[in-house]
């Protein structure tokens, strides 16, 4: 799997998430789906996504990518 990927499936896993807490515990759990989504849309002009660094760090190390 690819950064880009991982960064996709997380945003919308949180989109997901969030929507189903609305549905059975409160609606303040839309903000998590407008934080995403405001994200997503900062890091299309900026080219900067916290998320991406972090993914990067946890799981796509150098030392894996020089195992491929």
């Amino acid at each position: 799997m690819t950064l880009e990927l991982a960064v996709r499936m997380l945003a919308g896993t949180l989109i997901l998430f969030s929507l189903v807490m609305y549905y059975f515990v409160s609606p303040w759990w839309l903000l998590l789906t407008a934080f995403v989504g405001l994200n997503l849309f900062q890091s299309s002009l900026t080219k900067w996504c916290l998320a991406e660094k972090i993914l990067k760090k946890l799981f796509f190390s150098s030392t894996s990518a020089a195992a491929r």
